[in-house]
């Protein structure tokens, strides 16, 4: 939740930032796409030091480097020093999702591990709902500096606890070379990269950059109807990750056609709204949104094979590679569909660079789940649980 919070506290100061660094739009996507850009290239070698120091370590310098990246960003006066902040914020979030997914692997029976991670990234959302209302109350109340001040603060609190509540299980070391390129090698690794990639991308730029500028300017909604839209997209999503989860867990040999009903609805969903003669309908949207709930949760899918097909002492670097190959595919889709609308200058035509990822996506998911279930079955192997 904290880290979240976080992570979500630029985008909802935009304004307030963009008025004490004197920068426009670009200048401030530009500190907001640098911080993404840290977590995602710090998602491997994290997952290295995970395997190798274990949970509760990396939460804590987790969350001292978060701290400090927002006590940087509370007294900085100029972009360098606030770039500085959120590179630390960015470096310090990528520390503790790892590290929270090799807890719940190495704490939780398998048969509830996908529940569980589900109810994780729930709870984590509403570190997001603390970073909106009450962090814009407080920087208009109080100022930039006494709140990030406080944010910072929450740091200290994320130390307490992991300290005092947080026991640790450390595996087997493996040299860190070899636990990336077994974890590489692992068709059933690859597959929950492709599986994360291929279900979130669409969802995440949605959220994070287009959807509010679509529903706006594309559909010519209200801000207020389009608010209501995306929030109960958020909404949605919280209600079909403990689904999806349980099912995970109580049908593992029919994940992989879970992941692949998910593309399949997502296509279709964008597929009805793009070829709608003029504005589509609310109620078109709405199942749009529907859709969209759906790939959060079907991401995490990704992060229960890097689980079933890895041995304990490189679960944190297979999940690595499953969330650094989806954040890559969320921030090319986010890149295509900008470079697409500058070139045609319409939502719709910037919208259909989803498709070939989804097919991409599903080929890929399709061709993995078959070599992890000739690896599972191989002779002398240990077999761990069909995709």
């Amino acid at each position: 939740m904290i880290a979240v919070f976080h992570r979500q506290s630029l985008g909802v100061s935009g304004i307030d930032a963009a008025t004490r660094f004197g920068v426009g739009s670009t200048a401030l996507s530009t500190l907001a796409m640098l911080q993404l850009l840290v977590y995602a290239a710090m998602q491997i070698p994290v997952g290295v030091l995970v395997d190798r120091l274990g949970s509760r370590r990396m939460l804590l310098a987790g969350a001292a480097v978060m701290a400090l990246g927002q006590l940087l960003f509370a007294v900085s006066a100029d972009l360098v020093t606030a770039a500085a902040g959120r590179v630390l914020v960015g470096c310090g979030d990528a520390m503790t999702f790892i590290s929270v997914i090799r807890v719940v692997n190495v704490w939780f029976p398998p048969r509830r591990n996908p529940l569980i991670v589900q109810l994780t990234g729930i709870l984590g959302q509403f570190g997001a709902v603390v970073s909106a209302v009450p962090l814009i109350t407080s920087l208009h109340a109080y100022g930039w500096t006494p709140t990030f001040l406080w944010a910072a603060g929450l740091g200290g609190v994320a130390l307490v606890a992991v300290a005092a509540g947080l026991r640790d299980r450390r595996p087997e070391r493996a040299p860190a070379a070899s636990g990336v390129r077994a974890a590489w090698a692992e068709p059933g690794t690859r597959l929950g990269m492709w599986t994360h990639a291929a279900t979130s991308s669409s969802a995440a730029a949605f959220t994070l950059l287009w959807g509010y500028p679509f529903l706006v300017q594309g559909q010519g909604l209200s801000p207020r109807t389009a608010g209501m839209l995306l929030t109960s997209l958020t909404l949605l999503a919280m209600a079909c990750g403990p689904l999806l989860g349980h099912l995970a867990g109580r049908f593992p040999l029919r994940r992989s056609w879970m992941v692949l009903t998910i593309i399949g609805l997502t296509a279709g969903a964008w597929t009805l709204v793009l070829l709608w003669p003029g504005r589509a309908p609310v109620w078109t949207l709405g199942l749009l949104m529907v859709a969209l709930a759906t790939n959060g949760p079907g991401a995490v899918i990704g992060f229960d094979y890097a689980r079933t097909f890895n041995p304990a002492e490189r679960i944190g670097v297979a999940t690595g590679i499953v969330n650094g190959g989806g954040f890559a595919a969320s921030m090319s889709v986010i890149a295509l569909i900008g470079v697409a609308l500058d070139l045609r200058g319409g939502y719709h035509w910037a919208f259909a660079v989803q498709y070939p990822l989804w097919l991409l996506g599903a080929v890929q998911v399709m061709r993995y789940r078959t070599r992890a279930r000739r690896r599972a079955s191989a002779p002398l192997t240990p077999a761990p649980a069909p995709a």
